[in-house]
């Protein structure tokens, strides 16, 4: 039986959805799935870490639910966000008959969520598509907003779509079976709410780390509740990255992209990478004199007390800036990076030169 599950609405028209929150809930898939949407065929994705026990137990509630269920495992990891990873599973879906009333359900993390949804997104010009996120990165984050998408050799989430699913359904006991390091790297994205549109819930945060170290199932039900709505809000507000209102959610991205690139993917988690990024973002509005010191330093030591890296890695800073030129965020030739000009409030700014970049690289 599912614990105080909630409702986060996300207004899009037509293309909204719910997100429901509850620990213990994951039996509900079928449910939840058909109250949504007109569907007949259900083929989960997920990968070989998430199989068992959580995925076969959304097979099972979407079997009774009456829906024919197919399941498709791909390997775990970044590396199968890869067009021949694509191309593979668009031809399973072609060898089990899928048309349009079907329904892929992504039953993993954020790179699962991508890469499913990716599929979903262009087989048959785009079928439906239902989130099912078991880290606590995807589900504060990734599987809300309906960007999809795949990695190229040299360019993380180069090919995508946006794409919004039916619905997203949140079982934050899945969070128990998460290895510490992919727990912890979630937590990174969690920060970043507080510290881009809520400073309240950033002392919040502060006030509860034992809570959160410990995954207590009270604080991440208010945890991974509280940063849908925040990131319903803002794809309501700007769903396809078009006005710059979405742009505040790439808060330290811009560094943590190129950290990302130049270590290979893998070597660092996203969350990690995320957690650098932040506060090479922070030295950068720093240096640019739009906040103070100490709103770096209540960054880094939250970060730290979560236990999730802050320092930038021993790698060739002119990689980081090259791969930084090269980031889906460049206009015109410009780099633009999203600072906080104070606690809960940040900025999309395009007057930041490469050698401010390197200074916050440097920290200097």
């Amino acid at each position: 039986m599912a614990d105080s599950s909630q409702i986060v609405s996300v207004p899009l028209a037509e293309r909204g959805y719910d997100v429901l929150v509850g620990t213990r809930n994951l039996g509900e898939a079928g449910d939840f799935l058909c109250q949504r949407a007109d569907v007949s065929h259900a083929v989960v994705i997920t990968d070989q870490n998430v199989e068992e026990p959580h995925a076969v137990c959304v097979v099972e509630s979407l079997a009774e639910a009456d829906l024919q269920v197919d399941l498709l495992v791909v390997d775990a990891g970044e590396t199968s966000k890869s067009i021949d990873m694509v191309d593979g599973l668009w031809q399973q879906l072609l060898e089990l008959g899928v048309d349009r009333k079907a329904v892929v359900v992504a039953v993993g993390g954020g790179v699962i969520g991508d890469l499913a949804g990716f599929v979903a997104s262009t087989y048959g010009r785009g079928i439906s598509l239902m989130q099912v996120p078991t880290t606590l990165l995807a589900q504060v984050d990734s599987s809300v907003g309906g960007k999809v998408g795949i990695n190229l050799p040299g360019a993380k989430n180069m090919v995508g779509a946006f794409w919004q699913p039916v619905g997203v359904l949140i079982d934050t006991a899945v969070l128990d079976t998460l290895p510490q390091r992919e727990y912890r790297s979630g937590l990174a994205e969690v920060v970043k709410y507080g510290v881009i549109l809520d400073a309240e819930f950033f002392e919040y945060l502060e006030a509860n780390i034992a809570g959160l170290n410990d995954r207590d199932a009270k604080v991440l039900r208010h945890v991974v509740t509280r940063c849908c709505e925040m990131k319903a809000e803002v794809v309501g507000q700007d769903e396809r990255d078009q006005t710059g209102q979405r742009a505040v959610l790439n808060y330290g991205h811009t560094f943590c992209h190129a950290i990302e690139t130049v270590c290979g993917y893998g070597k660092y988690l996203h969350g990690e990478a995320v957690a650098i990024g932040m506060i090479c973002a922070s030295r950068l509005a720093e240096r640019l004199g739009r906040i103070d010191a100490a709103l770096t330093a209540r960054q880094r030591d939250l970060l730290t007390s979560l236990q999730l890296p802050v320092e930038v890695p021993e790698v060739d800073h002119d990689a980081l800036l090259e791969a930084m030129t090269r980031d889906k965020k460049v206009e015109h030739g410009r780099l633009f990076f999203v600072l906080p000009s104070r606690l809960g409030h940040v900025e999309l700014v395009g007057d930041a030169s490469l050698d401010d970049a390197r200074a916050a690289l440097e920290n200097k």
